[in-house]
């Protein structure tokens, strides 16, 4: 999700599951008074719902931004027939503890049996 995908999310006012565990952050002064900026903007919108829709953003930006590096094993080939090497970098990494933190995660939410939806 990108920063303009957040502005229109805000928009639609869509959601979806949110963690029983809340994470506490203390803010540099500049920042907190944009959240209450945006806050102001977006009447619908809490902080804490700014909050998590930039975070969610950065967290897409940043996982996008993380360096392919090619491995040794041909996975594929693309549409010139030319090898396509397996990442063996950072994001495979990333992925997989993604992964692996949303199953515990989604199995503490209430009533949903460890099912995710986003």
């Amino acid at each position: 999700m990108k920063v303009i995908d957040v502005l229109e999310q805000w928009r639609r006012q869509a959601g979806e599951s949110r963690t029983v565990a809340e994470y506490a952050v203390h803010l540099p002064l500049h920042q907190a008074a944009q959240i209450h900026a945006l806050a102001e903007m977006f009447p619908g919108r809490s902080e804490t719902q700014i909050i998590t829709d930039l975070l969610s953003a950065a967290l897409d930006e940043l996982e996008g931004a993380l360096p392919y590096q090619a491995g040794e094993r041909v996975i594929a080939e693309d549409e010139f027939g030319d090898p396509m090497y397996e990442d063996v970098g950072p994001t495979p990494r990333f992925q997989e503890l993604t992964r692996k933190h949303l199953q515990r995660l989604a199995a503490e939410l209430p009533g949903t049996g460890g099912k995710t939806r986003n």
